[in-house]
């Protein structure tokens, strides 16, 4: 009956997950991407909020990652367009580095761009490049005005730089180069915290945007780059070529850089909704503000549907780990010899850090989003599930198990009928763990365009928003909670009864 029950549940979520896949793909509004920073999340509601007011469908993906994995999702599919820059197109995705190319016109870029199946359209009106930039008042000391004086007169700074510009071929590789600097880069910061750790003093130089709206507000010097070193890094949409740019025209030059930080600083410094600030630019005039409590946030409408994908990803992968996991911890019971490689193996999956085992799924199932956040909390739900298992198996006393062999039961029944039921409770508490510790890995899947709770932990971080973090935080801590209590419970109510089943089992053949 236990064997049954548990079946019957891992069919039902299973069936959930397959809908879940299936309802995403059934309408097929244009997705529109963003990377993970202030002004990508704008732009992104900016497009989406454009062509909704069209009556055309459209799906924000927000806060997807960097450039790589954006323009790998586009290529692929997953996403229909997403705003970037004309020098990070030139440099980044077609590999240009000559000074030349970075300069070029839009229509030499779509040239280079079409043998890719893409193309760059709508000129939003601003450039944006990368700069670097340290506190006003050890740049006054120092006498540092441009990027040529970091070489001779800041041989001991210490930067915070992000970690896509460390990585970036237009970033600090180059730069280090053009320039002959020494300074050695160091750990990577994510930008939505480079201004805060420049002014707690932690680093002395960090990489920024030109539209950053903590530029207007710190007390900051942005080095120039007085041998041009950065291309113009010019707002456009970057689309498929299938893609009709018409609906997006409308949207060209309207954005000079002076308004661009007004946007960002409204989300940034004073904590606006991105769909807020977003609708307010469209509509070009203030709209009535928001609920800007913490409480407004935590229980802002988007709430039951993040709780809904996060809980998706979790059932769903614990499903997919007890169906592979069971049999491992089986296999490796009943095979002495293959439980040291079945341990060695789920332990060495479980020491992969995450974001990277992401960017590794998705490179294998060649698109973002659920799919891949789904097999990432699976390979991390396997270690305490095959554990638990061939450990609660191993406390069976092997005298029932010859008991029940004598008494004409084959291995398969003995194992059904007595074995599992006793070991039931130590394997459930390896499920309860994986369960309880993927509601809270499951937060990186906002990462990857997948959703749940990690959606508002991820734009929190982008803007440095301590509030708008805990709102995502918060309910994420609450389903762990949940999700423990409603396995005590089930520990409480039915394992002792299926126990008890299994030793009546072998009482009843004894007879």
């Amino acid at each position: 009956m236990a064997a049954m029950t548990a079946h019957l549940l891992l069919r039902l979520v299973l069936a959930a997950c397959a809908l879940a896949i299936a309802g995403n793909s059934h309408a097929e509004p244009i997705k529109v991407g963003s990377k993970r920073f202030t002004e990508s999340y704008l732009l992104g509601e900016i497009v989406s909020q454009t062509l909704a007011g069209q009556g055309i469908a459209a799906e924000h993906r927000q806060g997807l990652g960097n450039t790589a994995i954006l323009a790998t999702a586009l290529q692929q599919g997953q996403i229909d367009l997403y705003p970037e820059y004309t020098g990070t197109i030139v440099r980044e995705l077609l590999k240009r580095e000559s000074a030349a190319d970075a300069q070029a016109p839009l229509e030499q870029i779509n040239a280079w761009l079409k043998p890719l199946g893409l193309k760059a359209a709508v000129p939003l009106g601003f450039n944006n490049s990368y700069a670097l930039a340290m506190r006003e008042a050890d740049a006054a000391r120092l006498g540092l005005t441009t990027l040529s004086d970091l070489a001779t007169k800041a041989p001991q700074l210490k930067p915070g730089l992000s970690h896509e510009f460390i990585a970036r071929a237009d970033g600090w590789p180059a730069l280090q180069r053009a320039y002959g600097l020494t300074l050695e880069p160091g750990s990577g910061l994510d930008h939505g915290l480079a201004y805060q750790a420049l002014a707690g003093g932690q680093v002395d130089l960090i990489d920024v945007y030109t539209t950053d709206a903590q530029l207007a507000r710190q007390p900051v010097r942005v080095l120039r780059d007085d041998r041009g070193f950065f291309p113009r890094y010019d707002a456009v949409l970057l689309m498929r070529a299938a893609v009709d740019d018409k609906p997006l025209q409308g949207l060209a030059g309207r954005l000079p850089e002076a308004r661009m930080i007004q946007l960002n600083a409204a989300a940034e410094l004073e904590s606006r909704p991105f769909a807020d600030v977003a609708r307010s630019f469209l509509e070009a005039a203030p709209s009535a503000a928001q609920p800007n409590g913490f409480i407004a946030r935590l229980l802002a409408p988007d709430l039951p549907k993040l709780l809904a994908q996060h809980l998706t990803l979790v059932l769903g992968s614990l499903a997919l780990a007890v169906a592979v996991a069971v049999p491992l911890g089986i296999a490796a019971h009943r095979l002495p010899r293959l439980a040291g490689p079945v341990m060695a193996t789920v332990g060495l999956l479980q020491t992969l850090p995450s974001l990277a085992l992401l960017a590794f799924l998705i490179a294998i199932v060649g698109r973002i989003g659920f799919v891949p956040a789904l097999l990432a909390l699976f390979v991390y739900a396997l270690l305490p599930i095959v554990r638990n298992t061939h450990a609660g198996l191993a406390s069976v006393s092997t005298g029932l198990t010859q008991a029940a062999l004598a008494l004409g039961l084959t291995r398969s029944q003995a194992l059904r009928s007595i074995e599992l039921p006793l070991a039931l409770p130590t394997l459930m508490a390896g499920v309860k763990t994986a369960a309880v510790t993927n509601v809270g890995t499951a937060t990186v899947a906002a990462f990857v365009g997948a959703g749940g709770l990690g959606e508002r932990i991820v734009a929190g971080l982008a803007v440095n928003d301590s509030a708008l973090m805990l709102a995502g935080a918060l309910p994420a801590a609450a389903l762990a909670i949940a999700v423990q209590l409603a396995f005590d419970a089930l520990e409480h109510r039915v394992m002792p009864n299926l126990r008890q089943d299994g030793m009546q089992r072998l009482g009843s053949a004894e007879a």
